[in-house]
């Protein structure tokens, strides 16, 4: 692993340098840029921008990892609560929701996990929206595509996420490739073993790459998260190869990163979603994001240490 992208993430867990973060006015400025704000209205105030911009969204209520009944339910409710706010204010058609389970109890009862995210669909489809659920560190996998199976019983458009980095990767994208599925494909963000990971960046992009034609070989909806100018490139002319229209497929991005470059591919006629995250536990949400792109380190260190 880049050893920068080892050293964010053991920043990740450092409550000395959260308080840094979080008490700098200048960092303040900074993590705005990635975050929309720590309140429903500050993350529906922002979607409904990028909404008139021509983009999707996908709003995410950050915190994961959660030990007890209460907090799921906290989680649930800050769902439940967004939802209908992009119901009443006619964005549910132009913005959809992102779950981890781990914040809805996965950690310590996957039934609840699931009865949970249950709600959270169903609330959605009341809403005219959808539902993708992300996925966490490789221990979870197995739990979350469980989960996944059951929702789509009654929930099919819920929404998948894999991650290239992975080893088993490709064989979960053949087999999440079939009609109407939706399927996430990121490179990963979590610090992995390589038994279970690839251990080069060389190697997570050709998996990448392998996996999103198994997708677009597939009958089901692709969404292409990334920022790499020469997968989009990539993925660009593979679509075509695929005979894949625009629309038939999208492309992610988080909010903050490459802000022209979605517009431009939006303007190009390609559909793209931003990745919008809000809430009060930004940190760890922060601290991956840098790690997944290093070069953004550059800008958030200098904020630490600018002066106004």
């Amino acid at each position: 692993m880049n050893p920068l992208r080892s050293l964010i993430l053991a920043a990740a867990g450092n409550d000395a340098l959260r308080r840094l973060v979080a008490t700098t006015p200048i960092s303040r400025d900074v993590v705005r840029r990635f975050v929309a704000g720590e309140t429903t209205a500050d993350a529906v105030a922002v979607a409904r921008d990028l909404v008139a911009s021509g983009l999707t969204v996908t709003l995410d209520h950050l915190g994961e990892d959660t030990t007890d009944k209460a907090l799921a339910e906290s989680a649930v409710q800050a769902y439940l609560d967004v939802l209908e706010r992009l119901r009443e204010e006619g964005l549910a058609s132009r913005v959809e929701v992102s779950v981890k389970l781990s914040a809805l109890g996965q950690v310590f009862d996957e039934r609840l996990s699931l009865d949970n995210a249950a709600r959270i669909c169903a609330a959605a489809e009341q809403a005219g929206t959808t539902v993708t659920l992300d996925m966490e560190d490789h221990t979870t996998t197995d739990s979350t595509l469980r989960v996944l199976a059951e929702l789509r019983r009654t929930w099919p458009g819920t929404g998948a996420v894999l991650q290239s980095y992975l080893r088993r990767t490709r064989r979960d994208a053949q087999a999440l490739a079939g009609p109407g599925s939706r399927v996430r494909l990121c490179k990963g963000a979590y610090a992995e073993p390589e038994s279970v990971a690839f251990p080069t960046m060389h190697e997570v992009d050709r998996s990448y790459v392998q996996c999103a034609n198994d997708l677009l070989a597939g009958e089901g909806y692709p969404m292409f998260a990334t920022h790499d100018p020469r997968l989009i490139e990539i993925l660009t002319e593979q679509a075509r190869l695929h005979e894949r229209a625009p629309g038939s497929y999208e492309f992610q991005m988080l909010h903050g990163v490459r802000t022209e470059e979605q517009l431009r591919l939006s303007s190009a006629g390609e559909a793209v979603r931003v990745y919008l995250p809000y809430g009060q536990e930004w940190y760890g949400y922060l601290m991956r994001r840098l790690a997944e792109r290093p070069a953004n380190t550059a800008l958030f260190l200098r904020a630490l240490t600018s002066r106004r």
